[in-house]
């Protein structure tokens, strides 16, 4: 889809850290109205056969990933790139440029044909990978490292080594924090925590505002 959107959309990345309760306060925003981009689910599918990371993908990391189906068995490709900082940063470089092609052009179509004034680009990597510099705001989920790695210990088949190394293969919170427009705490209850993405939401409302004007209004 080419051409200006028919509305303006503020485009504010949800960010944080594994186990960090993330996709909990996503689904908050989406009750509340905002249009939510998976940009980890377009990740995975950017990886499936035919997908725009697929070839490129098998072809730096090896057919002994696939599957019987030709599909990447993402928990071996994992084992590879949470131990292995270069493999890491060799795979952000095949799948970002295509993830956040498939994100614009999701909030492109979503302006022309969607309600909300507020698009959710809903991702674990978006300081690594310097996207969040893209977008107009950055809210960063987060609570401490030992509750992070509680909620991943309770995962199945997740032993304490795969734990810390998760966790240890993102930025550190400090570097997020450090950019955020927004945070909010999920160490707390779970009302506590929907409270504050009220919270955010209303701000963020009132940044569209401040930067479009009145949701509907005409362009000045």
């Amino acid at each position: 889809m080419t051409g200006a959107p028919s509305r303006p959309v503020l485009r504010a990345g949800l960010t944080g850290g594994i186990a960090s309760g993330k996709t909990t306060v996503a689904a908050f925003f989406e009750e509340l109205g905002a249009y939510r981009i998976d940009a980890d689910r377009i990740a995975h599918a950017v990886m499936e056969p035919g997908g725009a990371a697929y070839e490129a993908v098998v072809e730096r990391f090896g057919r002994e990933l696939l599957d019987a189906s030709g599909r990447i068995r993402r928990s071996a490709l994992a084992g590879i790139v949470f131990g292995d900082p270069v493999a890491r940063e060799a795979l952000n470089a095949l799948t970002h440029p295509r993830v956040a092609e498939e994100i614009e052009r999701r909030v492109l179509l979503y302006a022309a044909v969607g309600h909300s004034s507020i698009a959710i680009v809903d991702a674990a990597l978006l300081v690594e990978s310097g996207f969040y510099r893209s977008l107009d705001k950055l809210i960063v989920v987060r609570c401490s490292r030992e509750a992070q790695l509680q909620r991943l210990l309770a995962r199945e088949g997740m032993g304490p080594e795969e734990a810390l190394a998760r966790i240890e293969s993102q930025a550190p919170l400090k570097a997020k924090l450090a950019v955020a427009d927004y945070v909010i705490d999920t160490e707390t209850t779970l009302r506590e925590t929907r409270r504050q993405a009220e919270r955010v939401h209303a701000s963020l409302l009132q940044d569209f505002e401040r930067t479009f004007g009145a949701p509907g209004a005409p362009p000045s």
